[in-house]
């Protein structure tokens, strides 16, 4: 006979939502996204001209990468230098390796000569290749 006096403490539990945990997972994401988000974007910001025929290009370890942006900053391998020490810092990078490659990221809105000149300083280094990286064309 006592059994139905129980049920009705059910009504009284407190029903709403606990949004706290909910908010925590939101954070942790926000988090992980503007960590990731970065890394996603690898290389250096380099607006890159379009080429119908692009090859494409393995970002291998061998390969030496140099970039140049439009405010004539240079690259190497992501880690920027100045312009005087290019030389014997590629020269370094070629040192021990049978296949002297480079991939030269330039901006498309430097000068001609800007890309020459650096072209120049890649030879000087002992570069035996020198790859020209463009965007392939979409459709």
């Amino acid at each position: 006979m006592g059994m139905g006096t129980g049920a009705g403490r059910a009504d009284n539990l407190n029903s709403q939502i606990n949004v706290t945990p909910l908010a925590d997972v939101m954070l942790v994401l926000l988090i992980i996204f503007m960590v990731i988000t970065p890394l996603l974007q690898k290389g250096v910001d380099v607006k890159l001209p379009v080429a119908e025929y692009s090859s494409e290009h393995p970002d291998t370890e061998d390969v030496v990468n140099v970039a140049i942006r439009l405010d004539l900053t240079i690259f190497l391998n992501m880690q920027p230098i100045p312009e005087a020490e290019l030389v014997t810092r590629l020269t370094e990078a070629f040192a021990g390796k049978t296949e002297r490659i480079l991939f030269l990221k330039a901006d498309e809105g430097l000068e001609y000569r800007d890309v020459m000149r650096l072209m120049e300083l890649c030879r000087d280094a002992g570069a035996d290749e020198i790859g020209l990286i463009t965007e392939r064309t979409t459709g």
